[in-house]
């Protein structure tokens, strides 16, 4: 497969790239690609739900009544799950959502996720940029320029971190900025277009070649 290069404007360069099939070329693995976000979600939660048992209560543990006689269930402490502000019965508890997925699996997840974008025709190739400051109108200047538009998910992926690049992106909410390194299945499957500069794709065909 082969992509135009284009400048920032969405002008042509006349220069075309030819991708690796080693990389957008895989054939999706959907089993792969459904762990590695499962892992990604489960890593974003923090685990920190905890709810106070029946020993952790403040309460009183004298006996409410009288064992019989009263035509009702007996009852003791009031710290009882039975009871309104009692202790809750098998209630959460701080834990790790986390879990382990080999290596190979999520780079195949990587793979497979990229290879969805290029089968369905959603990347884009650019000329390297940078940006004078950071300034979210002429980032938006480019994504117009380009033919993409804010409302819709972009995922940019650069070189190395431009401070200028990431903070005129940050403000859009639709719009992700990530090095070769840093990116993960979940967002590439929850992008519209991945735009990928020239510095970036290298780094993401060097990342994954040597990964080999």
């Amino acid at each position: 497969m082969e992509l135009s290069v284009l400048t920032i404007k969405g002008e042509d360069t006349g220069r075309k790239v030819t991708l690796s099939d080693a990389i957008f070329g895989v054939e999706p693995n959907e089993h792969a690609m459904y762990l590695d976000v499962k892992l990604y979600l489960a890593n974003q939660r923090q685990g920190t739900h905890k709810s106070k048992e029946r020993a952790e209560i403040a309460r009183t543990t004298k006996k409410l009544k009288k064992q019989k006689g009263t035509g009702g269930a007996r009852a003791g402490s009031m710290k009882s799950p039975v009871f309104i502000g009692g202790g809750r019965v098998f209630g959460p508890k701080p834990r790790d959502y986390g879990f382990k997925v080999n290596k190979k699996t999520k780079q195949l997840a990587r793979l497979s996720a990229l290879s969805v974008l290029a089968r369905e025709n959603r990347l884009a190739l650019v000329e390297n940029f940078s940006l004078e400051g950071p300034k979210t109108k002429d980032f938006v200047n480019i994504l117009s320029g380009l033919n993409l538009n804010t409302g819709k998910k972009t995922l940019l992926v650069t070189g190395s971190i431009d401070k200028n690049v990431v903070l005129s992106a940050r403000n859009l909410q639709k719009v992700k900025v990530a090095t070769a390194n840093a990116l993960n299945t979940h967002d590439l499957l929850n992008t519209d277009t991945l735009l990928l500069s020239e510095d970036g794709l290298q780094s993401l065909t060097q990342l994954y070649t040597a990964a080999e």
